[in-house]
């Protein structure tokens, strides 16, 4: 007659067990956790074989403290795929000298289907998870493409308006698309099975990535004629298209008016967070002396206003000094990590 039977799951992480799905007087243990390696449930590991005990609260200590009484148990290793047993599965008997070889045997076999089972709940639980993640990705897919669709149509739109020959509306798409193109090549994903399924991109990354045709040098020492510096920070899908355009437009025009003209000139760009807020700085040095702002504000100006402030939520202001331009920005950081703008 038997008095009670359980499974014990071995929890790596923590070199415990954790008792499931008991029965009889050791069900108010559930969900309480035992020594690895002062247990049965650890010999029976290590031995990798059934293993019989009699009055184990004999020599573990923590069974006589909770007042039980376990005359015989027979434990056997519990397999969830792999070489390795990842349990016990026990039973207790009311007397001493009960169980003898058949009974091990049969436990021995329980044991195995009892591993099948757990494997096949644990192989529908990670297809159910991958079917919803799968749901997840096209969805957001789908507005990333539609947010992109919507950002390229508005520069159509302008540039087809500010252009004045087709050569030219081509030449300035070109580049820009190119720079939505790398900001998307660079997204990736959070990782971890509790991660949210939110695209990613390191603004450092985002920033060496788009200004890298202008750089003479791959670090910000020696020949670099672009020199970063700032913590990492992350940008959503929807920011880090904001960003390569942005960045892409002020070195597009420092190449043909500014710092980057010239052999020695450089750019200096920085960043931080301070107040809620992501504060980044464009200097240019080294360039043709500037005599005051432009008389009037092109496309790129224009595109770059709307990408801070409105896409992004916030702020941009230049300095037209004689050494070069200065460009303040300042994007708070709750707009940073949004998923793609749903049109």
């Amino acid at each position: 007659m038997y008095r009670a039977v359980s499974a014990s799951l071995k929890n790596y992480l923590h070199r415990a067990f954790r008792w499931h799905h008991l029965r009889g007087d050791l069900e108010r243990f559930t969900g309480a956790t035992t020594p690895r390696n002062f247990s049965p449930c650890g010999v029976t590991l290590d031995e990798a074989n059934p293993v019989l005990v009699r009055r184990p609260e004999r020599m573990y200590g923590w069974l006589a403290d909770h007042d039980v009484s376990l005359p015989e148990c027979l434990l056997v290793p519990l397999y969830v795929g792999g070489t390795d047993p990842q349990g016990t599965l026990w039973i207790v008997s009311e007397g001493e000298g009960h169980f003898d070889s058949g009974h091990a045997r049969v436990m021995t076999e329980l044991a195995a289907f009892a591993g099948i089972a757990l494997r096949m709940l644990g192989t529908e639980k990670r297809l159910n998870n991958a079917l919803v993640q799968q749901e997840m990705l096209t969805d957001e897919m789908g507005h990333r493409i539609k947010n992109l669709l919507t950002i390229t149509a508005g520069m159509i739109h302008i540039s087809a308006r500010g252009a004045s020959t087709p050569a030219e509306m081509t030449g300035l798409l070109t580049g820009r698309l190119e720079a939505l193109a790398i900001a998307n090549d660079l997204v990736r994903r959070s990782s971890g099975q509790d991660a949210a399924l939110v695209p990613h991109v390191d603004l450092a990354d985002l920033i060496q990535t788009i200004l890298r045709p202008h750089d003479g040098g791959s670090k910000p020492t020696g020949n670099a004629r672009v020199v970063i510096e700032g913590p990492s920070v992350k940008l959503g899908d929807n920011a880090a298209n904001g960003f390569a355009l942005l960045f892409h437009e002020l070195a597009t025009n420092a190449a043909k008016y500014g710092s980057l003209l010239h052999d020695k000139g450089i750019v200096n760009v920085t960043w931080q967070e301070t107040g809620g807020h992501l504060l980044v700085t464009w200097l240019e040095r080294g360039g043709p002396v500037i005599g005051g702002p432009p008389t009037r504000s092109g496309f790129g100006t224009r595109l770059t206003n709307n990408t801070i402030e409105s896409q992004l939520g916030g702020t941009i202001a230049r300095n037209w000094t004689p050494e070069g331009l200065a460009v303040a920005m300042s994007v708070p950081v709750e707009n940073l990590n949004e998923m793609p703008l749903r049109h």
